[in-house]
């Protein structure tokens, strides 16, 4: 009788395989064996239950699935976060960022950044490509955001970059021209250094300035539709 529950316990093991614990903690569910060699149903059942869930839980996690941690979905704004930028800045830094997202997804992937340093006349080895991703890559997924995009000027501006890195490189050959932004003897972005003004006030006369120019475009069109419609009368 005893060499039938030990064999009994060894063919469960061989059917669980790389169960481990769970394996342990069925056997133990299990209790013991009736004298005719039948398994009490009831403590089969439930340890069998209990072993299914602990191996789904341990495929899922193996495959990346389980207890995963997902990004944060923080509203994201670059004029309130990178406040030492003006909106000019950033939204050139944006049109700079959606020229080269080629696949349009929101991020700068390896071959999107690749074919961005061949454009800007500064080509980098693979190696050196995902070095420069990593040195601002805050989620670790291999690619760049916006924001980390940002960072790479932030740092920039703040001699944070090593000469011969390639996002120095980036930074110093993007052309982002601060020139008008009342930095005096600025000729790039790279050059100028964050100066310690009233970001409020900044940003409403930048806004009111936004504004002024959208009138003036505006009038400016309506202006050359009334001569388009003059003109056009005159050959009737």
């Amino acid at each position: 009788m005893a060499s039938d529950e030990l064999a009994s316990k060894l063919t469960r093991r061989l059917q669980i395989g790389e169960g481990g614990e769970a394996a342990e903690a069925a056997e133990a569910a299990e209790g013991p064996v009736a004298e005719n060699g039948a398994e009490e149903k009831p403590a089969t059942a439930n340890a069998d239950s209990e072993l299914g869930a602990k191996l789904l839980r341990r495929a899922d996690l193996n495959d990346g699935v389980g207890e995963h941690h997902q990004p944060s979905m923080k509203v994201f704004n670059p004029y309130t976060e990178f406040k030492e930028f003006s909106r000019k800045q950033i939204k050139d830094m944006e049109k700079m960022f959606k020229q080269y997202d080629a696949g349009k997804d929101g991020f700068i992937d390896l071959m999107e950044l690749k074919l961005m340093m061949e454009k800007l006349g500064a080509p980098q080895t693979h190696l050196g490509l995902k070095n420069m991703i990593k040195e601002v890559d805050e989620d670790f997924d291999g690619k760049l955001s916006f924001r980390e995009f940002l960072l790479i000027f932030r740092k920039a501006a703040a001699g944070e970059l090593a000469e011969d890195s390639g996002l120095h490189v980036l930074a110093r050959l993007s052309e982002i021209d601060v020139s008008t932004e009342g930095v005096k003897g600025a000729k790039t972005f790279f050059e100028a250094k964050v100066q310690a003004i009233n970001e409020s006030n900044r940003f409403e006369a930048e806004i009111r300035q936004e504004q002024e120019e959208k009138k003036k475009q505006a009038e400016e069109k309506k202006q050359r539709q009334a001569a388009f419609k003059e003109l056009k009368s005159a050959f009737k």
